[in-house]
């Protein structure tokens, strides 16, 4: 019995091996050619002209891929069912009664296509045609596109017309949201708004409990902040905006948002514990969001404390504080007995003074949402800080990708508002849908106008979430368009050796004018909050010996960020070093393609002369720069338009073969010319 089972085990363990394998089902083009009778240098420039990438006969494509092909190049036999699939569209024929007008009205019935782009399924479905024939008619275009790739409307339409069928774009009227009206004259102080960040159970929620003396942490499931609040307190007759974010790593994400509308981070760590991971994560975020960190170092209250340990802690995260000769305010606080309270409200004023923070409340009324959420007897619900102008209820508004006219504001009290001024949190009603946290609020003149530009935002919300991972290689094409000079990463390890081993190699990279900025670096593995500060921070995430933690490899595929993951240090420097040569901006060469000797000349009256010509050594290239030489003297430059091998337009001609030139411009050839094909290059870059 144990022989048997052992034998079933084995067997599973095969078919589980065969069951992974077609996931890759890839076909030789030597394969290809010999099914197709056909050479495989011919196959190779056929796949070329249909923009599919292959070098060699070695080369693999998938079979997808292949079977496309296999249509595209089969004889004749194929089209005559397109022909007979295109003939339906002439079945109108039998209403010649009626006059012409009912041409244009099967125009304009025909199927409408109103966004930007497509997807081939769903152009297929608006057609009734087959998927096959528009991806075939793809190719001939040089695009390779599968069922679910989305092409452009203008493309959409053209491949209709070849397929015999009819498109209408419809393009919808665009508004483009205005930018706030902001009178500088008119600028009045406003409040300053204070993050509150920290480890978990550091006392970030009883310290702002005890700055607003109400009780907040005990009426919050296990004292843990569960939701991202805003309260307004008054200090020395001026307000002063908290946000309290949570300190649990589940709720991470929610702190890089938090940072996005903060003008003071305040970091609390417990005297008795020091700093711990999510402090040093605290600390990133906000110095990636480039705010002002102060620290308020809680607990002292508790017997045998060390404020200096915690300082020198800090000092190792460049926070060096004041009384050590540093610029970073720290401040000993209890939140249990209330001290120092007084002295970090102080502080933070003070800070906020220097800062001169100004906005102009009668300006275009802007806010951001803080925390959004579903309300059943009141519908959606925004928590939100106004950051200009005043919000009156009755305004009507464009947040993100929804729109409403505001129905009620509350404060952090749940007291009714008219309006709410620069950097007042409110609950806002009256939005169509639930907004995202991180959204922005602009009031606009119509509701039209409101609905028009959130399906907009909607529309290009998709569409971005349908884009491309941000990949070093992406970074590399911002750089080259003069958007981007710096490189962010994330660096996560499986021990402070290796992150040390690649924070020293990494630093050694330097390359013209690019910079590489470690933003986090943590021993463990990829979690969300890494995510979440690779997000907000436009970074790549580099891991080293590491995996995903929880749901982080999800939240990485739902928010485009790229998780590179390595075993080989070396392997890791190399591939930075090369985004980072590829960063630079290109330098030219000039590349000689070949010679070719003018030796007849025939005259035609449609085209002119055309050189006959023999290739010397290189070749000649459609498309390349050319100079014509007579006597080693140049005597053109331009372009080679036309090339032919007797009467066959080609791409190229190699050495020892004969060709016709024939230039648009330039007639006066003249036999022994001799023609220099050339083109301009990025040179590669050596260190």
């Amino acid at each position: 019995m144990a022989t048997k089972a052992k034998k079933t085990t084995k067997k599973k363990t095969v078919k589980a091996k065969k069951v992974s394998k077609p996931a890759v089902k890839k076909i030789k083009i030597s394969s290809l050619a010999k099914e197709l009778n056909l050479d495989p240098k011919d196959l190779l420039v056929m796949l070329k002209d249909l923009g599919v990438e292959a070098k060699t006969a070695a080369s693999s494509i998938d079979t997808e891929t292949a079977k496309i092909v296999k249509e595209v190049s089969a004889p004749k036999k194929e089209a005559k069912p397109a022909v007979k699939e295109v003939t339906p569209p002439p079945a109108p024929k039998p209403q010649p009664p009626v006059p012409s007008e009912p041409v244009p009205e099967v125009k304009a019935n025909g199927p409408v296509i109103e966004t930007e782009d497509i997807s081939v399924k769903e152009l297929s479905e608006k057609l009734v045609v087959r998927a096959s024939d528009l991806i075939k008619e793809l190719m001939k275009r040089g695009t390779l596109a599968n069922i679910n790739q989305r092409i452009n409307a203008e493309m959409a339409k053209d491949i209709a017309g070849a397929l015999g069928r009819q498109v209408t774009i419809k393009k919808r009227d665009t508004v483009v949201a205005q930018s706030p009206d902001v009178l500088v004259g008119k600028l009045i102080h406003r409040p300053p708004v204070v993050t509150i960040m920290g480890h978990v159970d550091h006392g970030k929620t009883k310290l702002l409990d005890a700055i607003r003396k109400t009780r907040v942490a005990e009426g919050e499931a296990g004292g843990i902040t569960q939701h991202i609040g805003a309260y307004q307190v008054e200090v020395h007759g001026k307000k002063v905006t908290f946000l309290d974010t949570p300190g649990h790593e589940a709720f991470t994400a929610l702190r890089a948002r938090g940072a996005k509308v903060t003008d003071i981070a305040v970091l609390v760590v417990a005297a008795d514990d020091g700093v711990k991971p999510q402090t040093i994560e605290a600390i990133d975020h906000a110095k990636a969001a480039g705010v002002p960190i102060m620290v308020a170092i809680n607990k002292i209250d508790k017997p045998g404390v060390d404020l200096d340990r915690v300082k020198t802690q800090l000092s190792k995260q460049d926070l060096l504080a004041e009384d050590w000769g540093g610029t970073t305010v720290m401040v000993p606080t209890s939140a249990k007995d209330g001290t120092g309270i007084k002295e970090l409200l102080e502080m933070i004023l003070l800070i906020a003074e220097v800062q001169e923070l100004k906005a102009d409340p009668n300006g275009t009324p802007v806010g951001v949402v803080i925390e959004s959420r579903l309300d059943k007897g009141r519908g959606p619900v925004a928590d939100l800080l106004v950051k200009s102008g005043t919000l009156r209820v009755g305004d009507i508004f464009v947040l993100g990708a929804t729109y409403g006219k505001v129905k009620a504001l509350f404060d952090d009290h749940g007291k009714r508002l008219n309006e709410a001024g620069p950097a007042t949190p409110v609950e806002v009603l009256g939005s169509n849908d639930v907004p995202t946290s991180g959204d922005m609020l602009q009031v606009m003149p119509s509701e039209r106008e409101a609905r028009m530009l959130a399906e907009q935002r909607k529309e290009l919300k998709d569409k971005v979430s349908r884009g491309k991972v941000l990949s070093l290689e992406d970074f590399s094409k911002l750089v080259k368009e003069g958007k981007n000079k710096s490189l962010n990463l994330v660096v996560k390890a499986d021990a402070q050796g290796s992150i040390e081993a690649i924070e020293q190699s990494l630093q050694n990279l330097a390359i013209g004018n690019i910079r590489i900025n470690i933003i986090h670096r943590a021993v463990g593995p990829v979690n969300e909050s890494d995510i979440m500060l690779a997000r907000a921070s436009a970074a790549i995430i580099v891991g080293f010996n590491v995996g995903f933690e929880g749901n982080a490899e999800a939240a990485s595929a739902k928010e485009c960020i790229e998780v590179r993951e390595y075993d080989i240090i070396y392997k890791l420097v190399d591939d930075v070093k090369l985004a980072m040569e590829g960063l630079l901006e290109p330098v030219y060469e000039e590349v000689v393609l070949g010679h070719a000797e003018v030796r007849n000349l025939f005259k035609f009256s449609k085209v002119g002369v055309i050189a006959g010509c023999f290739v010397i050594d290189g070749k000649m290239v459609r498309g390349a720069k050319i100079r014509i030489f007579r006597d080693s003297e140049k005597i053109y430059e331009g372009k080679l338009e036309s090339l032919k091998r007797f009467k066959d337009d080609v791409k190229a001609v190699e050495q020892n073969f004969e060709c016709g030139i024939a230039l648009q411009g330039f007639v006066n050839f003249k036999e022994g010319d001799v023609v220099e094909a050339f083109e301009i290059r990025e040179k590669a870059r050596r260190k």
